[in-house]
């Protein structure tokens, strides 16, 4: 007898491998299979005597015996010289008593629809052969408590759940209360994102329920029809019969891990799209759910050793959660083969032929000794050239277009409210945030409660508070229902009382503590603002390699293909304001190309960063230096002359060309706010006759809001910008630049007289006070910048400093992976969405924190005269940090890590465009640009640039490096050539494009211009570090402090 290649495999070609049935059963094995007289023949033509076989039974339905997956791994099965493998027909197990069934030594037996289980345990019983999975164990495999239970009992993580057992004789008798936002099962309070699972496995029909703040409503997860795997449906109450778990809901970012062992020692892992993101099942050229190999931690492994064992299933499959840094199991479903993996065939093949020969061997005296080949290889993937790999991408973005935020104050001391305060623990911290829909209404059941006693009253002393009584009892019933998206009451101890403030209320003070309410509404993201977000997410996918054009037609291009081979480590955050998490959701909708509602995406994409000030801030708790900069202003424009100047030299110390600019137009600020209120009063009066006409009193205008609804807004407005005393409330300007702004880009059918001049007067005002109340020096501008920006600056180091490594992240396996021609890659994007505050605040640590000194840095200075000229940040103004690698230079140089910074203003103004400053263009150095710069002249016209003579030798922009878009010509890869460049330009054709096309697909929004594109990681990781401290400094000074957990 000849000596195998390997121990236990025969050198034959020809597998052994036969089905126990008629011909016509085996056409889809072909050639491989025998029958056992086949066998014998062969045998007898070699005058050998017919070798001690170990036969190998596959019990199961024959559509799972003939599939792909199981045909190939047999086929590897039986190149083993002592392993015949025998295929029980379908019609003999449903059909013909077990002792009919054919021999075996070793049976693979698995239940899945139809199989009748209760036999093959039976033939078990009979025959006694080394079963590969255990049958009793697959009972409980079908119950979903069962395997929870068996999960729990090994230590094994899984989400927190309870189960819910409905008799279905009285489906009303169940331990199950549900409220708006969350359900009680047995005690223990599920809160909204939470899972509902039948007990059942064999039941797919799983739903996911959504909290109201995020749209509410359920996603309804399916068995695979098509392309559709799960549909979002408004409904938001749970089901009413049959027996569940109900567990919570892990925020895996839009991820499923399915994990498929072979043995305790053995486990492959597949990341595929989340079937709960938008339930588009993302299929390939053959119709396969698309799945990318992605490697396991050690902890994991150890998991998946754990599941083996204790379900006694050598073949199964899992599913795992990561996330929030852990990794959860969510279900076992017993016997599971990977699809399409060749390497996984041969792996499987190999060990389940070992277990075999192991257990079997000695018993038959067939000589067979252990493998000790490695299953694993290291990999170490290397890149090609001299080209720079982009490693991270971390943007800061503010929201979207929105409807005009309102505010409204008052001081309470009712102990109803005092009652509200201590029941949501408001003493602990001084101050509470209401915005699910229960606190609201309690909030409006003390209101209506309050206004009813008034009513029988009649006091004039309170007519002042009932007013106010009644806006608060109006704005919490606009709408007919509660969204906690749309509006929210926050509640402050005032332990002496309100100070004394605006003139409404500097009589009657009383003695005592009090409750400063709050209550704020408006401020929604708008259909435009969604669209807005979406599109330039869709423009974004441009910043990464390969991302122009049809990426699908070259192996590994683009963004889209980078993610979905899990070489792309994305997370999104974004404060807790209803407006940001969608635009966050939006954004990624678009960035991703995902389907259907923002609900799903904004659950599963998005992570609220607001536990830890992060990308919130709570603009009534001012710092100390906020309260003098914003008084100093408030002084400066109370003044009624022409600015002086005194004026530009205390409003405008570092002499900003836009702030300038725009007192030079206000000229006298208080005759400026004369011509303000008038308009306003003018605009007021023009809504009470459009109400009064009976043609337009039912008019919908933009954003279904209606007349009515317009008037108050500007009403309030009306009253609040000047005050009983005469003079103006500065800090409504903002306010009434907001609501004009909006009226005027949605509302212009309207034909109201004078907007265009109320939009250009207050806008004038608004570009001095708004970017001047984050400070008017550069002193003040950091120090309320650090208020604000501390967590998130060193949130901003930290990612840049992690481009290596991070086990809870999805990552290609490359041994496993196939068309992928980079495997190794991996890229982290970190975008953080926020609000205007923290746009404004970081911009301000970069320019005024000492990041490069612009007299020695001219690429620096053209940058700073640039933002000089930058009036407002407007919605989705973007701040982006890229840093590149290259991987030629040493690991320690200072050259290995490079980064880049960019900036946008964001969406484009009313009749702005004309007169908008201008950069230089988005200019990535890593890009090839032909060392051209662009024109001051406009930024329309980059295509016609003209080389900057003046550039001095040292500019940093001109930094020698070889181009990453020029061909690799030593090799043939299509992804080196594509999908390695760090950016694309317009078109490779046009060697003087500056710009950058990708940047700028969103019309409506301004593309990116570089401000540098030559600094080291070195550098600007000094820089934040010693903003860190600076800050930690300045943090001890200040009043303001905000917990400081990283994340």
């Amino acid at each position: 007898m000849s000596e195998p290649n390997s121990p236990g495999e025969s050198q034959r070609g020809a597998p052994r491998f036969f089905v126990g049935c008629e011909d016509d059963e085996s056409e889809v094995l072909e050639g491989s299979i025998r029958t056992d007289m086949e066998l014998y023949e062969d045998d007898e033509d070699t005058d050998s005597p017919p070798e001690q076989q170990i036969v190998v039974g596959i019990c199961c339905m024959m559509k799972k015996s003939k599939s792909k997956p199981m045909t190939q791994i047999l086929e590897r099965l039986c190149k083993f010289e002592y392993i015949t493998v025998v295929i029980f027909p379908e019609d003999v197990i449903l059909n013909e008593p077990v002792d009919k069934w054919p021999l075996c030594d070793c049976l693979i037996s698995f239940h899945s629809k139809g199989f009748p289980l209760d036999k093959a345990v039976s033939y078990a019983k009979l025959r006694n052969p080394l079963l590969i999975n255990d049958l009793n164990m697959q009972y409980y495999i079908q119950d979903r408590r069962e395997v929870y239970r068996i999960l729990q009992e090994e230590g094994i993580e899984l989400p927190r759940y309870a189960v819910l057992n409905r008799d279905p004789d009285k489906p009303d008798e169940c331990n199950l209360v549900e409220g708006e936002d969350h359900v009680e099962v047995n005690g223990e309070v599920f809160q909204k994102p939470f899972v509902e699972k039948p007990v059942c496995a064999e039941d797919h029909n799983v739903y996911i329920y959504y909290p109201t703040s995020a749209g509410g409503g359920s996603q309804r997860l399916f068995r695979k029809i098509g392309s559709r795997s799960s549909v979002y449906s408004p409904e938001s109450s749970v089901r009413k019969t049959g027996s569940y778990i109900y567990e919570e809901f892990m925020p895996t970012d839009g991820t499923d891990v399915k994990v498929y062992t072979v043995g305790p020692d053995y486990a492959h892992a597949e990341a595929r799209k989340s079937p709960a993101l938008d339930g588009k099942v993302e299929r390939d050229s053959e119709g396969k759910e698309v799945r990318y190999p992605v490697m396991l931690s050690a902890m994991e492994k150890l998991m998946a050793r754990k599941v083996c064992l204790a379900f006694k299933q050598t073949v199964c499959g899992f599913d795992l959660l990561r996330a929030n840094g852990r990794s959860y199991v969510c279900d076992v479903n017993g016997f599971s083969f990977v699809k399409n993996s060749m390497k996984y065939y041969d792996d499987c093949a190999k060990i389940l032929g070992n277990i075999v020969m192991r257990e079997l061997a000695p018993q038959f005296q067939i000589p067979w000794s252990i493998p000790t080949e490695a299953e694993d290889i290291p990999i170490v993937p290397t890149t090609s050239g001299t080209m720079m790999e982009l490693r991270c991408v971390i943007a800061v973005i503010r929201h979207g277009d929105r409807t005009p935020k309102q505010k409204m104050k008052m001081e309470v001391r009712n102990p109803m409210f005092f009652d509200l305060f201590e029941k949501y623990e408001g003493f602990k911290t001084g101050k509470i945030k209401l915005k699910k829909p229960k606190q609201l209404q309690e909030v409006l059941d003390i209101t209506r409660q309050l206004l009813a006693e008034l009513e029988q009253q009649n006091d004039c002393e309170i007519e002042e508070k009932k007013s106010k009584l009644e806006q608060l009892k109006t704005v919490l019933e606009m709408y007919g229902h509660f969204s906690g998206i749309n509006r929210k009451v926050q509640l402050t101890y005032l332990p002496h009382g309100q100070p004394k403030t605006s003139s409404e209320e500097e009589d009657n003070r009383k003695e005592g503590p009090s409750l400063l309410l709050v209550l704020k509404w408006g401020g929604e993201l708008t259909p435009a603002g969604r669209v807005q977000a979406e599109e330039l997410g869709r423009a974004f996918r441009c910043m990464y390699p390969g991302g122009q054009g049809d990426y699908a037609g070259f192996p590994g291009c683009g963004l889209l293909r980078l993610h979905s081979t899990y070489r792309h480590d994305l997370k999104i955050y974004a404060s807790d304001e209803g407006r940001v998490q969608m635009t966050a959701a939006a954004f990624a909708k678009g960035l991703l190309a995902l389907e259907g509602e923002l609900t799903p995406i904004l659950v599963q994409m998005v992570k609220s960063a607001n536990m830890n000030g992060l990308l919130d801030s709570d603009s009534d708790s001012l710092s100390s230096c906020q309260h003098r900069v914003k008084a100093r202003l408030h002084e400066i424009l109370q003044r009624d002359r022409v600015f002086l100047e005194e004026d530009y030299d205390r409003l405008a110390p570092n002499s900003s060309v836009s702030l300038v600019s725009s007192m030079k137009a206000v000229q006298n600020p208080v005759a400026t706010c004369d011509q303000v209120y008038a308009l306003v009063q003018s605009l007021t009066s023009q809504i009470r006759k459009r109400m009064e006409d009976p043609k337009s009193a039912d008019l919908q205008l933009y954003h279904s809001e209606s007349l009515e609804l317009m008037l108050q807004r500007w009403s309030k407005l009306e009253k609040d910008f000047r005050m009983k005393t005469g003079r103006y409330d500065i800090s409504k300007i903002p306010d009434i630049y907001d609501c004009v702004k909006y009226d005027v880009i949605h509302n212009a059918s309207l034909g109201l007289q004078d907007t265009e001049e109320l939009f250009r007067l207050s806008r004038a005002l608004a570009d001095i006070v708004i970017p001047q109340e984050y400070g008017i020096n550069k002193a003040e501008k950091l120090d309320i910048a650090y208020a604000y920006c501390l967590p998130l600056v060193r949130k901003i180091q930290l990612d840049l400093q992690r481009t290596h490594g991070d086990e809870f992240v999805n990552k290609l396996h490359p041994l496993y992976s196939r068309g992928v021609l980079s495997p190794g890659r991996h890229v982290r994007t970190r975008l953080y969405f926020t609000s205007e505050s923290h746009v404004h605040s970081l911009l301000s640590i970069f320019r005024y924190g000492g990041l490069l000194d612009e007299e020695k840095d001219q690429q620096w200075k053209r940058a700073m005269d640039y933002l000089s000229a930058v009036s407002e940040l407007n919605y989705m103004t973007q701040i982006v940090i890229m840093l590149y690698e290259d991987n030629n230079k040493d690991i320690s140089s200072e050259e290995r890590f490079h980064v880049e910074l960019h900036f946008s203003p964001g969406v484009k103004n009313v009749e702005e465009e004309e007169n908008a400053p201008t950069g230089f263009g988005f200019r990535p150095a890593s890009a090839e640009n032909g060392q051209k710069k662009a024109d001051l002249a406009s930024l329309e016209d980059l295509s016609q640039d003209e080389t900057d003579r003046a550039v001095p030798v040292s500019e940093p922009i001109t930094i020698q490096r070889r181009s990453p878009l020029i061909r690799n010509h030593k090799t043939g890869s299509m992804e080196v050539r594509l999908s390695d460049c760090l950016m694309c330009l317009r078109a490779s054709s046009v060697p003087s494009a500056a710009g950058f096309e990708g940047c700028s697909m969103v019309p409506s929004i301004y593309p990116l211009e570089t401000l540098h594109n030559s600094l080291s990681l070195k550098q600007v990781n000094e820089f934040l570090t010693s903003v860190c401290e600076s800050a930690g400094d300045a943090h001890t000074r200040t009043s303001r402090g905000k917990k400081e957990t990283q994340i």
